[in-house]
This record gives structure tokens, sequence and C-alpha cells, in this order.
């Protein structure tokens, strides 16, 4: 993928990018790429934004999962097995960390802070998504480094990595090693890189028809001129 196309697809907000992917079969736009309501395909509201003003990041996963050290595995990988991972896929990248802790250590996991990131960046990774809490967000906002997580706490106890490039299940979202990961304040979703070109033409689409409703919406008086703008729309159906 060129950088061209991954700037335009910035441009563009994380709700469109799943209308056009699944959320409307229906629409001649969307690509019907997972069934919108039975597959893992984007986050729920266990996930926050932590720099909404960040805007709309995009890049490809490159997975892992973290949880207490394991005595009968613990030393077989390190964070470096996370940051050569993420050197050696196509850039940009974003590290989605699926975080496994017993119940009660779960919200006090301040995982990756200033220095975890920074060396993520070195190697061309551009945000972060992960179902538990991360820490330093102070220090991370100037370095313009997108984070989506569970929360946020100051601290953490010893922790290993369990695997690096597998299935991981984020947020509700279920997340494969080089899916592209497009997320901003509203959450994040992703989809097979191959449908990238697809997605942006048709994101597109739907924005310019947006706007073009959304004008004589907010033109409308009555029910009867709603009722007109929305003609053949997702929040209506016509007439015969």
């Amino acid at each position: 993928m060129s950088d061209d196309l991954f700037a335009e697809l910035r441009k563009i907000d994380t709700p469109t990018i799943t209308n056009v992917v699944a959320t409307y079969p229906k629409n001649p736009l969307c690509l019907g790429l997972y069934n919108p309501w039975t597959e893992n395909w984007y986050t729920d509201t266990s996930i926050r934004c932590i720099y909404p003003e960040l805007g709309a990041t995009i890049g490809y996963a490159v997975t892992c999962v973290y949880g207490l050290p394991d005595p009968n595995f613990s030393g077989r990988l390190s964070f470096m097995d996370v940051v050569d991972a993420l050197d050696a896929m196509k850039k940009p990248t974003i590290l989605v960390i699926q975080q496994k802790w017993p119940p009660e250590l779960h919200n006090k996991a301040g995982l990756a802070g200033e220095m975890m990131v920074s060396s993520m960046m070195a190697v061309g990774c551009v945000g972060m998504l992960s179902n538990g809490p991360s820490r330093d967000v102070d220090a991370i906002r100037k370095l313009k480094f997108q984070l989506l997580l569970g929360g946020v706490t100051a601290g953490h106890g010893e922790m290993a990595v369990q695997a690096v490039n597998v299935p991981v299940s984020v947020g509700g979202m279920d997340v494969a090693p080089g899916d592209l990961i497009h997320m901003d304040e509203n959450g994040a979703v992703k989809f097979p890189v191959q449908h990238a070109e697809a997605v942006l033409k048709n994101a597109k689409a739907m924005l310019d028809d947006e706007a073009r409703r959304l004008v004589d919406i907010r033109k409308a008086r009555t029910a009867a001129e709603v009722r007109a703008a929305n003609s053949g729309g997702a929040y209506t159906q016509k007439k015969g």
C-alpha cells in the first residue's frame, strides 16, 4: 500500500470506515466483509481513545499477549521480540496487545509507558490498541502516538510476554497479524489489506452522499422534508 493511500484513509473517520466495511450490508457502497452482528470486527465500549485530538490512525496489526510470568515459560519471550515483530512488519504498524491477567489485577496493569512507546516508534509503530490500561499518558501525548486502551493507571508488577503475532481479541475485536487497523476517538475497526483501495473509494462516495443529504436535512422543517432528504439512505425505507 502506498503512503498516499494511508494518508487518504487517515482523513476519514472510523465510523465511516465501519459503514463501508460491514455496517450496512444492503447499501451498494458497503463491501459486506463481515456479518456486522455476529463477527468481532470492531471494538466495543470497553475501549477508550486517549488522544482524540490526533484524529484517525491506520496501520498494519502486530499482535502480542501479556500476562503474569509463568515459571514454565518465562524468559522465552521479551518485549524485544515484540519490537522485532514490529520492525519486520510493513509500515506503519499498530501494536495490538491482549492483556491476560487475573480479574483482580486486570485494571491495575499500566502496561506500556514512555520507554516502551518510544522503542515502538523507533521501528515505525504509530499507535497501540489494548484491552487493559497503560500509563505515562502525559509524556506520550507529546509523542503524537495514538493509544486506545481499557483505561489508565499509574503502576504495575512483574509481567511477561506470552505470545507474539498470534490471533488476539481486544475490546470485542478479533485481530490477526497483518490486518489493517483504522482507529480514532470512536474506536477501532479491522479489515483485510487487499480491500483497502475499495474501502477508501467507497468511504469517499459515502461521505459525499451523506454531505448532500445533510444539506437537505438541515433545511428541512417537516417530517416529509426529512423523509425526502433521507430517501434511499440507511435510515429510511422508500415507500413504493
